[in-house]
């Protein structure tokens, strides 16, 4: 591929990006954008589905499948009630390190959910899939097609509103899974460990009929420093990534911390996860975003966190 096209990959404001699809041509290549223009692929043979909200894009991450706090089933009615023209996969959708670990668990639910996305594909709408750090091992096949899912490393999005926003998983600004993968691995195994007693206590907060969702997982990232200074570093990390490429914001997941808002300029959007909080990002047909909760009652969830004021207040009284 000539040198000026892979640069319009990388700069979305190049003329030369109307059209352009530059794939990787080496499997990790860390650096490299699928931009793909937005257009409708055989939307003739494309028929919104009854009784569903017709946005344009649905983004999704952290799914997890193949482990036993997958919550495919709440996947599965978060999908029937939406039809797309874009469905896109920010990461993690496959857990390959649990299932390496003898822990697999796939449901029936979780097959269907694979099924629908094929099938969506199928039917015309554009699914894109872009490995995390769960399902590293796929991105060997960055610049290919499963089923008419293209697989890419990241991805430029352009909105209805015209804004453009870069899609990733976001584990590149991780550096204890960049540079400590066992640490990471030890930390995963704690937050299952979480994510499994909340299914306990959620139990017994239906048993004794106290109404809403609460979640042991994200209690502990409110009151651990660490994991709030985590999570701004995270933020700020991912968005300074953007603004190095020209792009007004970007959608991520990898910390199962979902949040849409404003960080120096840029919007920061992280659709979260379904091993816990259950949320979703979709665009309106106006390009307009939106972070769906889907959980338990789908009452969504204290996602707040407190600034970094407050934090040296609360963890040093």
């Amino acid at each position: 591929m000539p040198p000026d096209c892979c640069s319009a990959a990388i700069n979305p404001q190049s003329p030369c990006n109307t059209g352009l699809r530059c794939c990787a041509h080496e499997p990790h290549h860390h650096h490299t954008l699928l931009v793909v223009p937005s257009v409708r692929r055989d939307s003739a043979h494309r028929v919104p589905r009854m009784n569903t909200q017709q946005v344009r894009a649905i983004f999704l991450s952290d799914i997890h499948l193949g482990t036993r706090a997958c919550q495919a089933e709440n996947l599965l009615d978060f999908m029937k009630h939406y039809s797309s023209e874009y469905v896109f996969l920010l990461g993690d959708i496959v857990d390959l390190w649990s299932m390496s670990r003898g822990g697999v668990s796939w449901s029936a639910a979780q097959n269907t959910f694979v099924q629908k996305m094929l099938r969506r594909a199928r039917h015309g709408e554009q699914v894109f899939f872009i490995p995390g750090n769960h399902d590293e091992a796929l991105r060997e096949y960055v610049g290919t097609s499963f089923g008419d899912v293209m697989v890419a490393h990241e991805y430029i999005h352009t909105a209805a509103d015209g804004r453009k926003y870069l899609l990733l998983h976001g584990d590149e600004f991780d550096q204890v899974t960049m540079h400590y993968k066992w640490v990471a691995i030890l930390g995963d195994m704690a937050y299952n460990l979480l994510v499994r007693l909340n299914i306990y206590l959620s139990w017994l907060r239906r048993t004794f009929k106290i109404r809403g969702y609460w979640s042991l997982a994200g209690y502990a990232k409110r009151k651990i420093k660490t994991a709030v200074n985590f999570i701004f570093n995270f933020e700020d990390a991912v968005i300074r990534h953007a603004r190095e490429l020209g792009v007004d914001g970007a959608i991520c997941g990898h910390i199962h911390w979902p949040a849409i808002k404003e960080v120096d300029g840029l919007t920061y959007l992280n659709c979260g996860d379904w091993v816990d909080s259950c949320t979703a990002i979709v665009e309106h047909l106006d390009g307009r975003m939106e972070l769906i909760h889907w959980g338990a009652a789908q009452q969504p969830a204290p996602l707040n966190l407190p600034q970094p004021k407050q934090l040296e207040t609360e963890f040093t009284a």
